[in-house]
């Protein structure tokens, strides 16, 4: 291991490679790791990346021997290195070299394949690949970690009323945050910025204060104080915070050359007050893997007092069913009077921009190419050809008359894992038309053949092997693994949700053992809750498997055990 050197070290014996064009763009998704350790010196890190990292692992952390310097700490193989970083109160460097305004965008310059590599005088390379996320220092809600000023000024903009408030990392100094609030709305004749910044400071002794006064032992301390007790700006502006337990006649205020807000009403109020209403914190929704488990606790517990508190999770899923009155897609092609009797559920169409489009049809008959179902990506951005998230179809449970549409697709698409995550007959209700033949049997169905050569009993599942190929086409017979889940109830969840895990695993083994297959089928009745819900849970473990290493893949089911909360 290479121990950490003094002030003048700079890369310890490493020269920087020029970086090619468009170096900037980087795989590793190291803006939304928390990449930055306040907290650990140099053995810490050696630890921590030797005993949860991999090769290419990196951290960056205070140095221990520059006071306001940085260190870049990597795992090369077995050992650590750590690279000196110079921060001169104006710029960040490697003691030579370029330049950078921030140690994110330093970082991101050396990060990734197409980035900037940093070299031993040797020439061997210092690769920085995996971020290793630091646990954020709070589970509270309203801690939005990674966070551009600007982009927190959009979302309070778009999101907030005056008083709503976050905390975020500070970018221009690592390891401190900064509180940024909406303390009025834009108004073209006052031209005062709608949002104000206030600098937390993160002392060594583990303190936080906001420049001076008094000093907290947590974040969650800072904002409770805050919230009760407003704090004001030099000009004299008060930035308020939701006040907590206050009466309804007290309101906070944003104004200028005034003490303390007074009630409502009072006699002779500052000139330039603009009552506030008070409102919520603005919640984060996105959190990092090392978090997950704190954010669930944080969840669980009820957003307010009194009987009709909700938990977070509840509260989150109102927000997304508010949200869909903003995303109205046309779904003109599944109203068409030809297609309506091929919808099992009059109101879940699928959407024109993304349907699945049968091809080879007859074009003179109406309809012909309507199939009710969806492509669904992983990762919107993807070109083709350079993404790496997955793609997923999907949709609604077979009808008598879709079963030929659903195996043309099947075919067209080069699908070679179906996932069913329903029974044919629930409560006495239709949910699926059996849409393969019996074990050993075959049967046409359209212009595609079937032919159902194995099947196997798991725990909570079935694994049927199925043939299929079109007569019409000079090619082989490929290939379909289809798995019935049968522990998910309708308008419930499993018993056991560890098992979704290990059989999302399995399902996931037989789509890669198939290179160049084709998007992966979902469907449940309906197409859209239990459908929805695995695409969703499969999404966010691969997220976390290609963007969070530090989370062991063997932990994951425990954390889906204490995750466990009914589906709305």
């Amino acid at each position: 291991m290479v121990p950490e050197a003094g002030c003048g070290a700079g890369l310890e014996g490493c020269t920087v490679c020029p970086a090619s064009p468009g170096s900037l763009e980087s795989p590793t998704g190291y803006h939304h790791s928390r990449w930055f350790h306040p907290n650990i010196g140099g053995v810490q890190a050696e630890k921590l990346l030797l005993s949860r990292g991999r090769h290419g692992s990196f951290l960056a952390r205070p140095s221990t021997s520059c006071p306001g310097g940085f260190t870049l700490s990597v795992r090369r193989q077995d050992e650590v290195t750590h690279i000196k970083i110079q921060n001169t109160g104006d710029y960040y460097d490697l003691y030579g070299g370029e330049k950078f305004a921030t140690l994110a965008e330093l970082v991101q310059h050396y990060t990734g394949q197409r980035g900037a590599l940093l070299r031993e005088r040797s020439g061997a390379p210092v690769e920085l690949r995996h971020p290793l996320g630091c646990q954020d220092p709070t589970s509270e809600r309203w801690y939005h970690g990674h966070l551009s000023g600007k982009e927190a000024e959009k979302l309070l903009l778009e999101k907030g009323r005056p008083g709503s408030f976050l905390v975020r990392e500070s970018q221009s100094k690592p390891g401190d945050f900064v509180l940024s609030v909406l303390t009025k709305q834009p108004d073209k004749e006052d031209h005062r910025p709608p949002v104000t910044h206030v600098m937390i400071r993160f002392q060594p002794d583990g303190k936080y204060d906001v420049g001076g006064g008094e000093r907290f032992d947590s974040l969650s301390d800072l904002v409770e104080r805050y919230k009760k007790n407003p704090m004001v700006e030099k000009s004299g502006a008060v930035v308020p915070l939701k006040q907590v337990g206050m009466p309804p006649d007290v309101t906070l205020g944003a104004r200028v050359g005034c003490s303390p807000p007074r009630e409502k009403g009072a006699e002779g109020p500052c000139p330039g007050w603009t009552p506030v209403s008070p409102c919520q914190p603005l919640k984060a929704t996105r959190i990092t893997a090392t978090s997950m488990e704190s954010r669930v606790r944080e969840l669980n517990r009820p957003t307010d007092v009194g009987e009709k508190a909700k938990q977070g999770f509840w509260e989150e899923f109102e927000m997304l069913q508010q949200q869909e009155c903003r995303l109205l897609y046309p779904r003109k092609e599944g109203q068409r009077l030809e297609n309506k009797p091929k919808n099992r559920y009059k109101n879940i169409l699928p959407f024109d921009t993304t349907r699945v489009v049968l091809r080879g049809v007859d074009d003179s008959v109406p309809g012909a190419d309507y199939i009710n179902a969806n492509y669904i990506r992983s990762d919107p951005e993807d070109k083709p050809g350079h993404g790496l998230g997955k793609v997923y179809i999907a949709t609604q449970g077979c009808l008598p008359t879709t079963v030929s549409a659903f195996w043309m697709m099947v075919h067209q698409e080069n699908t070679r894992v179906i996932v069913m995550t329903t029974r044919e007959v629930e409560r006495g209700r239709n949910k699926c038309f059996r849409y393969w033949p019996e074990l050993h049997g075959s049967r046409e169905y359209g212009c595609v053949h079937v032919c159902s050569v194995a099947e196997s009993q798991a725990q909570g599942y079935c694994v049927r092997e199925l043939q299929v190929w079109r007569p019409d086409q000079e090619e082989p017979p490929r290939t379909v693994k289809h798995y019935q889940y049968f522990s998910w109830p309708d308008h419930g969840v499993p018993a056991e949700p560890a098992g979704v895990l290990g059989f999302l695993e399995e399902v996931n083994q037989a789509q890669r053992s198939t290179p160049g297959a084709g998007p992966m089928v979902v469907h449940c009745s309906a197409g859209i809750g239990r459908t929805g819900t695995i695409i969703v849970i499969d999404i966010l473990v691969d997220l976390i498997r290609r963007q969070a290493r530090a989370v062991r893949g063997a932990r994951l089911p425990e954390r889906g055990r204490r995750a466990r909360r009914p589906r709305p």
